[in-house]
């Protein structure tokens, strides 16, 4: 799930579901084909939750804003490994109900390998971006990423409510593993509103609960993932998010706000589906070529093949040695 309120520069929790009330300007379908083939994200109460109750979130995300956009042209991200590359430590946090629900240690290995693939610019796919949009690839953005160790539990629960976070409870679930030095990844066997997973922005909760979720037919990729978001994209996403990435549209269902990225077109919302390039969408009465492929849209996970070069600049900001997200170097 992914969302951002941009008014005041703030970014919130994010969630990714199959949501069957979203508008686009692309073909129609019934309400199953909604529900199983579409990517979307119900987020906006829950980001509207933290605005209203937590004004501390308000203000260290504010900071965090600021920090970034200070930082995008003079980011000085100290070497983890040789080449500068900040690898960040991954902890999978498996809470299943039934035997195959329990992701597999190679289902959790192939995800960290799309990860890096991703991340490292070097998918196959990647060669897919249009001739319009390689200029501001981003290739390499110097982040990778290392399994460092697998928690599994059996659960009763079999449907989860992201509203709650049940599953970071030691109680009904896994509790986070030193979540300001590893990236907590919780895989759950159902999220409830078809929910394919969520994540929760730098400075905008508890440590406890920091982190990402992600349902467990989306994680990683084989046999037990479900189409069309079965090759590990869905955690792509979410990590851009628990990065300090938004959505390319900005905040709230009606789009046309910045992305913080000034080389990602201005866009009215989400894309679904597999869209045909070009694809001409309004702004303030500008239409503009949209960058759907982006890893930061709601678009199949097949067609997901790129970051931009400012979203690299924004995700350095963060793992930096003076950035939110900087304990992620230190393990």
């Amino acid at each position: 799930m992914k969302k951002i309120l941009l008014g005041a520069g703030i970014i919130f929790l994010a969630s990714c579901n199959n949501d069957v009330n979203s508008v686009t300007e692309q073909q129609e379908e019934t309400p199953t084909q909604q529900l199983t083939n579409r990517r979307s994200c119900p987020s906006d109460m829950m980001r509207d939750k933290i605005l209203s109750t937590d004004p501390a979130a308000r203000a260290r995300v504010e900071a965090i804003e600021q920090f970034t956009e200070k930082h995008l042209n003079d980011i000085k991200v100290g070497k983890v490994l040789a080449d500068g590359t900040v690898e960040i430590p991954v902890v999978f946090n498996v809470v299943y109900n039934t035997s195959s629900e329990n992701v597999s240690d190679t289902r959790l290995q192939s995800q960290i390998d799309v990860l890096n693939r991703d991340y490292g610019g070097t998918n196959a796919d990647n060669s897919n971006t249009p001739s319009e949009f390689v200029p501001v690839k981003a290739g390499d953005t110097k982040i990778r990423f290392r399994l460092a160790k697998t928690v599994r539990k059996q659960s009763s629960i079999t449907v989860w409510n992201p509203d709650e976070n049940k599953m970071k409870s030691a109680t009904t679930g896994i509790a986070a593993t030193s979540p300001d030095n590893y990236l907590n990844i919780w895989i759950v066997n159902n999220m409830s509103g078809g929910t394919l997973g969520y994540a929760y922005y730098p400075g905008t909760i508890s440590a406890s609960l920091d982190g990402v979720v992600i349902a467990a037919p989306y994680i990683g990729t084989g046999s037990g993932t479900s189409a069309p978001f079965n090759l590990g994209r869905t955690a792509t996403h979410e990590v851009g998010h628990y990065l300090n990435l938004p959505h390319l549209w900005g905040s709230s269902n009606t789009g046309c706000q910045t992305d913080y990225s000034n080389d990602t077109p201005v866009s009215p919302g989400p894309n679904y589906g597999i869209p045909s390039y070009p694809l001409y969408r309004t702004c303030s009465g500008v239409s503009r070529s949209q960058i759907f492929m982006n890893y930061m849209d709601y678009v199949d996970d097949k067609v997901m093949v790129m970051f931009t070069t400012n979203q690299k600049q924004r995700m350095q900001a963060v793992v930096s040695a003076s950035g939110p997200r900087s304990g992620l170097r230190v393990y």
